[in-house]
């Protein structure tokens, strides 16, 4: 049981899983506990989904204006972006602290975060008259590294956008 409850501190997401797996296996082996079982094994496994789901938000909400910052003319909201990008980088650091099982996943999920990203990024830019049709295409084909999206970079200014990483 001590295992379990250092698991449980260490990586809320892995214990998530083997929680529900292990409520799982109690079920099919017939316990004679009044228990909901498959709830109680999609409530627990929901934990994880839902630490998932902040993580991903995170990662969109960095890529999206990292592509603003690389993409738009705008003098004003540039500060702003930035500042969001680090708090988004500071609750990624959070989120994988408390679940470092996460961190396997992160390749995955910036790849697909970058496409919903560029779209959200496409919309904002668009509202705003700030996107050419040249630069449409390069919009769209955006990737970035893990250590673009969590690290220290910033990409670099467009001209004329007055703004400085």
């Amino acid at each position: 049981m001590t295992d379990l409850k250092a698991l449980y501190e260490h990586d809320t997401v892995a214990w998530s899983e083997q929680q529900a797996a292990a409520l799982r296996a109690a079920a099919r082996g017939g316990s004679n506990q009044l228990l909901d079982w498959e709830n109680l094994a999609e409530e627990i496994e929901s934990l994880g989904r839902s630490l998932r789901l902040g993580l991903r938000s995170q990662l969109v909400r960095i890529i999206q204006h990292l592509l603003k910052l690389a993409h738009s003319p705008a003098v004003e909201p540039r500060s702003g972006w930035r500042r969001s990008i680090r708090q988004a980088r500071v609750e990624v650091d959070l989120i994988l602290d408390d679940s470092p099982s996460l961190k396997r996943e992160l390749p995955r999920f910036i790849k697909e975060d970058t496409e919903r990203a560029v779209q959200l990024a496409i919309r904002d830019l668009e509202e705003h008259d700030e996107l050419s049709r040249l630069e449409l295409p390069t919009l769209k084909k955006a990737t970035f590294t893990e250590e673009q999206v969590l690290g220290d970079w910033f990409p670099a200014e467009p001209p004329g956008s007055g703004g400085k990483p």
